[in-house]
């Protein structure tokens, strides 16, 4: 793209570009150049926005969690509504969308990146640290509305269909799990807190 023409939402048109490039090539694929050829650009857009390649991921990153804020209060929302297992089944499926998975590989692949991301996130994988919340917060809520066990942790639940989820979707070449996969794993993972509320 020759210089001097204004390119809109620049940040907007990098990372998608980068989510691109991360779906195509996975997380080792992924460079500056990679990125802005994707995008269509000159090499010196993406410094002139951002102070090197690991500040660019690390926005990227922080994009992809803002965009959990929606799904975490949809998820709490749904509380007291259909089935547990079925509200956590959908949250998981959605969560685990092919770019996120692709980035949580980009985190444990980046060193500089995951540094530079305990800022932010001091504990765990950013993106499914942000995951496990969503899910602890929902299953917060329905211990409360009493549709779980009342002695129910909340937080080592979610941690659990984190891992157990991030396991079924993290294999980029079989592709996402059916949805019956996911469903069994929640079942699984939740059966005696849903159980337990009826005794």
């Amino acid at each position: 793209m020759p210089t001097g023409i204004a390119i809109r939402d620049v940040r907007a048109q990098l990372f998608g570009a980068a989510e691109r490039v991360l779906l195509r090539a996975g997380p080792e694929g992924l460079t500056s150049r990679a990125v802005t050829a994707e995008a269509g650009v000159a090499k010196g857009v993406l410094h002139r926005h951002f102070a090197d390649f690991d500040a660019f991921l690390v926005e990227l990153v922080r994009d992809r969690v803002a965009r959990l804020d929606a799904q975490a209060a949809a998820l709490v929302a749904a509380a007291g509504t259909g089935t547990v297992a079925g509200n956590l089944t959908a949250a998981l499926i959605e969560l685990f969308d092919p770019v996120t998975v692709s980035i949580a590989g980009l985190i444990i692949f980046r060193d500089e990146l995951r540094a530079r991301l305990r800022e932010s996130t001091p504990s765990g994988v950013p993106l499914l640290a942000e995951g496990a919340a969503m899910l602890r917060a929902y299953l917060a809520r329905e211990c409360e509305l009493g549709r779980v066990a009342a002695d129910t942790d909340a937080a080592t639940h979610a941690l659990t269909l984190i891992g157990a989820g991030h396991l079924l979707f993290a294999d980029r070449a079989a592709g996402p799990p059916e949805e019956q996969a996911v469903a069994a794993m929640v079942s699984t993972v939740i059966a005696d807190i849903v159980q337990r509320r009826l005794l």
